[in-house]
């Protein structure tokens, strides 16, 4: 296999343990510096916190790895040139011996064959908007649909189609829960008008997750949590936000991978910075559930 895990991560994995996959791209182009490497820590802090063995995915040097060291971790964090790597981007940049940040997709991909089934991340990529007619869509979908991964996340970035995304995730029999809500959360705000199924308790999530791999069932399940309270944003100013960043990305000829950092670094610019703090919470958030979650489907193994 051509994924290097660290120590920790390669012990946890030999002994049933509890492992939480964490992605890189959200280090690397998600949040500005220095931001982003405080972050990365705290969310393997909040990991480990919750009992369960965190695992940052990303490419160094041609070399895929799940487990970065403090100091490969901070290194990571300040580099400049890193590559965005979802699922089809992994065999070029190990080709050429790159460094890779990995998406969602690239993410559950690499926990899937480690069998780690857990992974926490900030929002979910999903149907851009005008997506109806250019088709453009994340491949977090797709590959949700073939890896048995868990994804606690906000729901679908604020700068995406929400609805259309939900009804991908149905397509691709996706399930998709709220965890203390009946409403898919809009990633920056917990509101959204959507309704999706409630669960209240982690031994609830761990029995859908054991029911879905009983099944046979191929793909992941997506676990919703509303963005801590004291950070949720409004969603009529998350909305003018969207629509600003959206016009600003069409004026300047922006699209495909290029158009998500540029509306994000747009909106954090335009609320003052608060995006980007309201990023940072419910990730750190969504990373201690993720460990309690991954340490609850461990004991349950035990049992």
């Amino acid at each position: 296999m051509m994924i290097e895990s660290s120590p920790p991560v390669a012990a946890a994995l030999a002994a049933h343990g509890p492992v939480v996959a964490l992605e890189s791209t959200l280090i690397c182009h998600g949040i500005p510096r220095p931001a982003n490497g405080e972050l990365a820590r705290r969310m393997e802090a909040s990991v480990a916190a919750a009992g369960a063995v965190p695992a940052t995915i990303a490419v160094q040097r041609g070399i895929l790895c799940a487990g970065l060291s403090p100091r490969a971790l901070a290194k990571l964090a300040a580099a400049d040139s890193v590559a965005k790597c979802s699922t089809r981007d992994l065999p070029l940049v190990l080709a050429r011996g790159g460094d890779g940040a990995t998406t969602v997709a690239a993410t559950i991909f690499v926990a899937a064959r480690l069998g780690i089934q857990v992974m926490a991340t900030g929002g979910l990529g999903g149907v851009h908007l005008g997506g109806a007619a250019s088709l453009d869509m994340s491949a977090d979908l797709d590959e949700l649909a073939r890896s048995p991964v868990a994804v606690i996340c906000c729901g679908v970035k604020s700068i995406l189609d929400q609805a259309r995304t939900l009804e991908r995730l149905e397509t691709l029999s996706v399930p998709v829960v709220g965890f203390g809500c009946a409403e898919l959360p809009g990633f920056y705000t917990a509101a959204s008008g959507l309704a999706i199924p409630r669960l209240d308790t982690l031994a609830e999530l761990a029995a859908l997750i054991e029911a879905q791999r009983g099944l046979g069932m191929p793909g992941g399940v997506v676990i919703t949590v509303p963005p801590p309270a004291e950070h949720a944003m409004a969603r009529k100013e998350v909305d003018r936000l969207v629509a600003d960043a959206q016009a600003a990305s069409a004026a300047a000829g922006i699209t495909g991978a290029a158009q998500t950092p540029f509306m994000l670094r747009h909106m954090a610019e335009r609320s003052g910075g608060r995006t980007v703090q309201v990023n940072c919470a419910l990730a750190e958030a969504n990373a201690a559930l993720a460990g309690r979650l991954a340490a609850c489907l461990a004991e349950r193994r035990r049992c």
